[in-house]
C-alpha cells in the first residue's frame, strides 16, 4: 500500500513548504498556501505505467540538431475566430485551457468545435458536471450534428485516460479540471491536490499519445483561474472567455500560447444556435449615437494580430464630494492619474477639483498605451463642453514629458479606420504614413500641446 506525502503548496506560485505557514516565501502572498497530499513513489509508478507504451518515444536523448524541425499540420477546429486565438489551428499533442465564469458559454463552445470536428477525425466529449441527456438536449437546440461525437460522462482520471487509450481520440474534450479527482490522492475534487495531479496526469497524457486536450476551467470571483498557479505553466494555451450577463458578445482571449501570439482576440455572439463569430469586431463596438456629443472619441488599439476600432468616452464634472474621483472602466486607473498629471503640466488644463469618469465602450479591456492620445482628448473634449467629429480616429502614446510617442502596427490601424470611413486621423509623427492615404486627412503630431490645438480646429 502506498504511503501519502503530505506537503504544503501556494496556489498562487506552486512553491511547497514542510508545513504551513501564513505567507509564501517566494510570490510574498498571504493565505495561499494549502494541504497536499500526494502518493508517494510506488503510487506514482503504478500511474507510469499506463504510459508505458508511450515512453519509449520519449526516452531517447538526442542532440539538439537532431530534432525535427518540420511544422506540425494544424487541427482546423471550423471556427475562425477561435483558430485565430490559438494561433492557427490545433496543434496534436497540445493541453488548451479554457476558462470563464459560469454561462459564459464555455462548454457550448467546445461542443459546437467538437461536432464539427467528429465528422472528419475521432473526438472524445468527456463530461463531469453535465449527465449526457443534458448535452444531448443542447446538442439538439443548438441544431449540432451528433451522429459521430463520441461522449463519456466520467470524473475519474483514470478511467478516462483508460478509454482514450482504447478509443484513440485525436481531439478530447474535459469538462471541468476542477470536478476531476485521481483515487491516489486524499482529498477533495477542485482542492489544489486533485487540481494539479488531475491536470498534469492527463496533460502527460496528451503529449505522449498526440491527442489534443482541451480543458474547461472555472474561475474566481475576481476573474483569475481557479486551483493551483502550478497548471497554467503545465498547459500549453490559456483563454479566457468573457462576457458580461446583459450583453449578448463573448469576447475569447488567450492569456498564454506556446504555439501563438499572445492577447489575441477573439469575439463571438451568444445567439439561439450558439456562439457564432464575429468576422467584424469593429463595427459592433462603433455603434455609436447618431447624435454627437462631448467626451466621445474613436480610437485605434491593437489586439493580438489585428487592429481594433473601439469608443472611448470620459465624463469631466466637479467634484461634490470635495475629494475628485477618478473612475477607469476597461483601462487601468494608475494610467488615468498618470495622464491627467501630464494634461495639467503640459496641456495646461487643470482638473484637481473635478470627477473623471472613463469608460471604453462594449466591455472591451485595453492594455496597451496607443489609447493615451484619445484618452486626453476624450477627457478636455467632455471639460470644454464641445464635441468631436465622429469621422475622427486618434491613438498615440503620451509620454511624461508631453511627447506624443509612435505605437506599433501605426499603417495598419490607419488602415483599418479608413476601411470604415473614417476621414481625419490624429496619429504620432513617427506613424505618419509615407504616401497619402486615400479619402482621409492624416494630423501627425509630435506633442500634447500640438495635439490640443490640433483638436480645437475640430471641435464643433
Amino acid at each position: 500500500m502506498a504511503k501519502n506525502k503530505v506537503a504544503f503548496v501556494c496556489t498562487d506560485c506552486g512553491a511547497e513548504y514542510t508545513k504551513w505557514q501564513g505567507q509564501c516565501g517566494a510570490c510574498r502572498a498571504w493565505n495561499t498556501i494549502s494541504e497536499f497530499r500526494g502518493a508517494s513513489s510506488p503510487g506514482t509508478a503504478s500511474r507510469g505505467a499506463r504510459f508505458q507504451g508511450y515512453a519509449g518515444a520519449l526516452s531517447q536523448v538526442s542532440t539538439l540538431d537532431q530534432i525535427d524541425l518540420s511544422e506540425q499540420e494544424r487541427v482546423g477546429s471550423g471556427m475562425s475566430e477561435l483558430d485565430r486565438v490559438l494561433g492557427g489551428g490545433l496543434v496534436p499533442g497540445s493541453a488548451v485551457l479554457i476558462g470563464g465564469h459560469p454561462g459564459a458559454g464555455k462548454s457550448t463552445l467546445l461542443l459546437q468545435t467538437l461536432c464539427h470536428l467528429s465528422q472528419q477525425l475521432s473526438t472524445l466529449y468527456v463530461t463531469g458536471e453535465e449527465s449526457l441527456q443534458q448535452v444531448a438536449l443542447r446538442a439538439r437546440r443548438l441544431g449540432l450534428p451528433t451522429d459521430r461525437l463520441k461522449i463519456l460522462s466520467e470524473t475519474s482520471v483514470e478511467q478516462i485516460v483508460q478509454i482514450a487509450e482504447q478509443e484513440k481520440p485525436r481531439v478530447m474534450v474535459v469538462d471541468s479540471i476542477q470536478v476531476m479527482h485521481i483515487g491516489e490522492v486524499e482529498s477533495a475534487p477542485g482542492s489544489v491536490s486533485q487540481v494539479r495531479e488531475s491536470a498534469a496526469f492527463l496533460t502527460r497524457f496528451a503529449k505522449q499519445s498526440g491527442t489534443v486536450l482541451l480543458l474547461v476551467g472555472h474561475v474566481t470571483k475576481d476573474g483569475s483561474l481557479a486551483g493551483p498557479k502550478v497548471l497554467e505553466h503545465m498547459i500549453d494555451c490559456s483563454m479566457l472567455l468573457e462576457g458580461s450577463s446583459d450583453s449578448r458578445f463573448r469576447t475569447l482571449r488567450g492569456t498564454k500560447n506556446r504555439f501563438g501570439a499572445v492577447n489575441e482576440l477573439g469575439v463571438f455572439a451568444m445567439m439561439e444556435q450558439g456562439l457564432k463569430e464575429v468576422k467584424n469586431p469593429s463595427a459592433i463596438f462603433l455603434n455609436r449615437s447618431s447624435e454627437e456629443a462631448p467626451g466621445s472619441v474613436v480610437m485605434v488599439v491593437w489586439e493580438g494580430t489585428r487592429p481594433l476600432l473601439v469608443e472611448i468616452q470620459a465624463l469631466v464634472d466637479t467634484a461634490q464630494a470635495g475629494y475628485p474621483r477618478r473612475v477607469a472602466v476597461g483601462l487601468d486607473g494608475n494610467r488615468l492619474s498618470m495622464l491627467l498629471a501630464v494634461l495639467h503640466r503640459h496641456g495646461g488644463l487643470h482638473c484637481a477639483d473635478q470627477d473623471v469618469f472613463v469608460n471604453v465602450v462594449g466591455g472591451v479591456k485595453v492594455t496597451e498605451t496607443s489609447a493615451d492620445l484619445a484618452l486626453l482628448a476624450a477627457i478636455v473634449s467632455s471639460f470644454r463642453d464641445r464635441t468631436l467629429p465622429q469621422d475622427l480616429v486618434i491613438f498615440g502614446e503620451v509620454g511624461l514629458s508631453g511627447e506624443i510617442r509612435p505605437v506599433p502596427s501605426g499603417q495598419e490601424r490607419i488602415l483599418e479606420a479608413a476601411k470604415h470611413g473614417f476621414k481625419v486621423a490624429v496619429v504620432p509623427k513617427g506613424n505618419a504614413p509615407r504616401k497619402p492615404v486615400e479619402n482621409m486627412k492624416i494630423v501627425p503630431v509630435t506633442r500634447l500641446g500640438e495635439a490640443l490645438e490640433a483638436l480645437a480646429d475640430l471641435y464643433r
